[in-house]
């Protein structure tokens, strides 16, 4: 007799969640599949919540990554409002909120992350906002008067965005942040200072190298206080300081834990039937021949593809170079890559006029690449950057020269 197959589980109903289940249908997999969620909406982008959505320019529908009608359509059980506490590789189980107990056979975790916080005095004022979901991006949106003041905390992707959001909606808005330009852990003091000038044109004025020391307010926030003494009236803040990988649910097994769950190129755990993609995943990447733990859109979206062709057995190495977009004001960035440290950042196109291409290289090779109203150049670095071949900087200034054509015809 052949023992019951357990359906495939996935604990996430988010854009990797959602990705994992439409590869498993599109690519033919035709057991059960259970998706659990903890916020009440089927899975959708959270990349508008900083933007379209929070000016009021895009609708909840439209973030959609499908109809709600379509899981059902397609036998995907949906599970929202449903929290997951734990799985037990032991027994083949994911223990939900309630003691109820759902089998599996294989497992995906893509449980992505939570906002970091401020534990500082007043931290827990009215008025005082995160940005991870729909919901909060509508209390924002609600507050985000034309004529009031608002404080951001942070100045990478998501606090920049917001930033931008607010100036469009003629919010006056501070911007508080530990380094000394916008962005600068990713793209780097030269390319941050240009997103510098492009916020401090629109009226957006910053406090560099510091951090907050407290709210205050009474019942309301009303001012913020910065570590140099600054103080800052505020009618509201928004807090992007970075998120923290939602590991919990491995709690308590064999699941390497290590700023996320850590797994291989074939986002497979080190215990069996484990699977983990998305914010929470932290991946060997066998371009860059480190560990990544990625929080961007394209990554969710190919990642959870990628985990759910592993759990069919149709695993390939997970190498996507990564790409991921910023639309600030009328400026658009993209990257490509992952560089942490570099030699040389050689510009094609002129800063000045804001319409450049920068690549990042470490010891001849292009690591990473960033454009600024310049994304055609960014794409066409892929194979470059997958290549690793070492590359002469000043084809990669020529304007005539496609990054394409550097690759030596490796990829």
């Amino acid at each position: 007799m052949v023992a019951e197959r357990g359906p495939l589980v996935i604990v996430g109903a988010n854009l990797t969640g959602g990705a994992a289940a439409t590869t498993l249908r599109a690519e033919g997999f035709d057991g059960d599949i259970v998706l659990i969620g903890a916020e009440p909406h089927p899975p959708y982008e959270r990349p508008p919540l900083s933007k379209e959505y929070l000016r009021g320019e895009a609708t909840a529908e439209s973030t959609l990554l499908h109809p709600e009608a379509w899981y059902e359509e397609n036998g995907v059980q949906l599970r929202l409002s449903t929290r997951a506490i734990r799985i037990d590789p032991s027994e083949g189980i994911v223990e939900l909120q309630g003691d109820e107990r759902v089998r599996y056979e294989k497992v995906l975790v893509a449980t992505g992350g939570r906002n970091r916080r401020l534990s500082v005095p007043g931290h827990d004022l009215e008025g005082i906002h995160e940005l991870r979901t729909s919901e909060d991006a509508d209390r924002i949106k609600a507050e985000a008067v034309s004529g009031r003041k608002a404080v951001v905390v942070g100045a990478g992707f998501i606090g920049s965005e917001v930033a931008a959001s607010l100036r469009r909606m003629r919010v006056e808005v501070d911007v508080v942040e530990i380094f000394e330009v916008p962005l600068l852990r990713v793209v780097g003091r030269e390319v941050g200072r240009v997103y510098e000038a492009i916020h401090r044109d629109q009226g957006v004025r910053f406090h560099f190298d510091q951090v907050v020391e407290r709210f205050e307010g009474t019942g309301r926030v009303e001012s913020v206080v910065t570590s140099r003494g600054t103080r800052i009236d505020c009618d509201l803040v928004v807090v992007g300081v970075g998120i923290q990988p939602n590991t919990e649910v491995v709690s308590g097994t064999q699941v390497d834990v290590d700023n996320g769950i850590v797994i291989d190129e074939f986002c497979r755990t080190g215990v069996p039937g484990i699977y983990a993609a998305g914010d929470v995943a932290n991946h060997y990447h066998p371009v860059f021949e480190c560990r990544l733990r990625v929080e961007h859109w394209d990554n969710a979206l190919k990642q959870g593809a990628a985990a759910a062709r592993s759990m069919m057995g149709r695993g390939a190495p997970f190498d996507d170079p990564h790409w991921f977009w910023s639309d600030q004001y009328e400026h658009n960035l993209q990257y490509m890559g992952y560089a942490t440290e570099w030699d040389e950042l050689v510009i094609r196109g002129s800063i000045e006029r804001r319409s450049f291409a920068g690549f990042y290289l470490k010891d001849g090779v292009v690591k990473a690449a960033v454009g600024v109203n310049r994304g055609k150049d960014v794409r066409r670095a892929r194979e470059l950057i997958r290549s690793r071949v070492p590359v002469d900087p000043a084809a990669l200034r020529d304007e005539d020269v496609d990054p394409r054509s550097l690759t030596g015809g490796r990829r």
